[in-house]
């Protein structure tokens, strides 16, 4: 069983009747990969296709095939039963550094507080001031609004901020905003190849399968040098991927025609599209200006502790008096150290590696805007190319009353209610041979 995620959703969102070239287009797949999709669909969901007389095919799919196929499939089932744990253990992956880095501070301060409490309490033995001291736990005030930061209903009380940003992002509690600081929210352009299939696909459709180059180079990266991008080779991966082939007016210019992409199941509409493939910029965090500096506060306090830890640990005479807890924070200190550094380190690291992908992400857009804003100027030259390509731009609408056959019904039974159309045919071609 070969199914594809992307068939599926193409299938639904064109109504449940498609042809190749419909799913194609709207997914941004390879026609062979669309067709032998659609055929594994309908081979395992009970879909029907339908041949019209001039030999196109669309398929016709039940609405509920996902049902079926969780029926028929407990793989699939196994699939979206993993998909739900999955959102779970991934969320508690998340917030798991945030508790991590409370924990660490904690034990960390706590085992500071135990060592600088027998410190002082070995001092008072030997002598009655208690004034003399020399190490002391210094005069740290938290108001109680820190506190609030871990309550569920604290960010509750931050409507108002939120109503003067209502373009941003769900805001991230706490300790998601800690995961967020460290490692960021996952590539803006995850899903950049699909998009420039899609748009390719659209832009086909939109001109009833027939382009010219530069109406596919503003959503393409390298279009190459000197001759191979006079011959236009940046074209050979989108007719490869669409079935088209090349046509050559008489004054040399080249042009592309799709004939799979020049069928479809319904009438197709004009899409909007942007005029280029655009590129998102890396985001460091959709954490709050006063998450993230939380996080760097925290951060700071952590490692601090940890180095003060070190100094009052020196040596491992103060753990091997107290024993208990100062013993085990000893034993996994480096642990802290490590963490502590790295949870500074981490974040510095990303920012200037976003900071220079970025960078490429805009040089890129540039170049690609540039492609649509010289397509906006139309020369001669290319005026004569759009012409050309108007003359193999169609539209092949297969409609119901035009089918030749469907596997929805038995074959006799259409051949019968065909019967006037047979004779008519055979009446046309006696009467073109007399």
């Amino acid at each position: 069983m070969t199914l594809n995620p992307e068939i599926m959703q193409a299938v639904e969102h064109l109504n449940y009747r498609v042809t190749v070239g419909d799913v194609a287009a709207q997914a941004g797949l390879e026609i062979h990969l669309a067709e032998q999709g659609l055929l594994a669909l309908a081979a395992d969901t009970g879909g029907h296709l339908q041949v019209a007389e001039s030999g196109e095919i669309a398929y016709l799919f039940p609405k509920e095939f996902r049902s079926i196929l969780r029926n028929k499939y407990f793989r699939l089932q196994l699939q979206e039963w993993w998909q739900k744990i999955w959102k779970i253990l991934f969320y508690l992956i998340r917030i798991s550094f945030g508790i991590v880095l409370i924990a660490s501070i904690l034990l960390i301060f706590i085992t500071i507080f135990v060592i600088v409490m027998a410190a002082s309490a070995s001092r008072d033995s030997d002598s009655n001031d208690s004034g003399d001291s020399s190490i002391g736990m210094p005069n740290i005030w938290i108001g109680p609004d820190f506190f609030w930061m871990f309550t569920p209903d604290y960010y509750d009380r931050r409507k108002d901020d939120r109503r003067k940003r209502p373009t941003e992002d769900r805001q991230l509690n706490f300790l998601e905003a800690v995961f967020s600081f460290l490692f960021g929210d996952g590539n803006p352009n995850h899903n950049l190849e699909e998009r420039r299939w899609r748009a390719i696909g659209t832009v086909i459709r939109n001109h009833r399968g027939a382009v010219v180059a530069e109406q596919i180079a503003p959503y393409l990266d390298e279009l190459g040098q000197g001759y191979a991008q006079e011959y236009e080779e940046y074209m050979l991966p989108v007719l490869t991927r669409f079935n088209g082939r090349p046509e050559v007016s008489p004054e040399g210019d080249i042009i592309y025609q799709f004939p799979d992409l020049q069928t479809s199941a319904t009438e197709q509409r004009r899409r909007s599209i942007a005029a280029y493939l655009q590129e998102l910029p890396w985001r460091f965090s959709q954490a709050t200006t006063g998450q993230r500096t939380l996080a760097i506060g925290l951060g700071v306090l952590n490692l601090g502790g940890a180095v003060w830890l070190g100094y009052l640990l020196a040596g491992g005479q103060v753990a091997a008096e107290l024993g208990g807890l100062v013993a085990f924070v000893q034993s996994i200190f480096w642990v802290l150290l490590g963490y502590g550094v790295a949870f500074l380190a981490i974040p510095i690291g990303r920012f200037l590696w976003l900071r220079w992908q970025n960078r490429k992400i805009a040089t890129r857009n540039q170049e690609r805007q540039a492609r649509a804003t010289q397509l906006e100027t139309i020369d001669d030259r290319l005026q004569k190319k759009l012409s050309y390509a108007e003359q193999f731009a169609a539209t092949t609408v297969i409609d119901q009353n035009d089918l030749a056959y469907t596997t929805e019904r038995d074959l006799i039974e259409q051949d019968i209610e065909n019967v006037d159309k047979i004779d008519a045919e055979w009446q046309r071609r006696l009467s073109q041979g007399q």
